[in-house]
């Protein structure tokens, strides 16, 4: 099977609203491989903040292969790389988003790359 995806909250709201052709092209060549499609806890939460539409939420229920917790063991791995990449403001919600997808071996669809490269010497990997 292949590696799994990861979504970050731009990602799922790129795709359900149908703002962005070529991220729809991503997720759907994607799901045509039969990669699994996942979200963090935190992006999934992110994401809920909306505003959603019924359908919309019903979509990306559909297409979410599951929605993974936040552990301890990822808590203290967003904790670690939050330490070691500076403590920079308002990015705790990344750390675990991309906590999730390193302690998943997954890698990470995000339109927001310039925030995730911070996290790339501690093993997260981007699509």
């Amino acid at each position: 099977m292949p590696a799994e995806i990861h979504l970050d909250t731009n990602f799922l709201i790129y795709y359900i609203g149908g703002g962005d052709d070529a991220v729809v092209r991503k997720v759907e060549g994607w799901l045509t491989e039969g990669r699994a499609i996942y979200a963090s806890a935190m992006a999934w939460a992110e994401f809920q903040c909306g505003p959603l539409t019924p359908q919309e939420h019903s979509v990306a229920l559909d297409l979410i292969h599951s929605v993974l917790p936040v552990t301890v063991e990822t808590a203290t791995e967003a904790g670690r790389i939050f330490q070691e990449t500076g403590r920079r403001s308002r990015s705790l919600a990344d750390c675990i988003i991309a906590a999730t997808a390193i302690r998943n071996s997954a890698r990470l669809a995000t339109s927001n790359r310039a925030d995730f490269e911070p996290f790339l010497q501690h093993g997260l990997k981007l699509v």
